[in-house]
């Protein structure tokens, strides 16, 4: 896979953490970033799965009413 290089400015302290973090886990720096920035997109995508059951949760019997039980529909299609 091709590589960008980023240029990141942080606080000392940070980047210390950062350090200690990785040398932690066993991995560079820059594994460590990406995982980061990986875990952050899963727990974005995550926010956007819940978010959509809510609110289809919310809103099943306005769904149900214009549209139907899809339960119903594939029974009579297998019959």
């Amino acid at each position: 896979m091709a590589k960008k290089q980023l240029n990141v400015r942080v606080a000392e302290s940070t980047a210390e953490m950062a350090r200690e973090r990785a040398e932690a886990q066993g991995i560079s720096m820059n594994q460590y970033i990406e995982k980061l920035v990986r875990q952050d997109m899963g727990e974005t995508g995550r926010a956007f799965v819940d978010a959509a059951a809510q609110f289809m949760k919310e809103y099943e019997t306005a769904f149900l009413a214009e549209f139907g039980d899809p339960a119903e529909t594939a029974k009579g299609a297998r019959r």
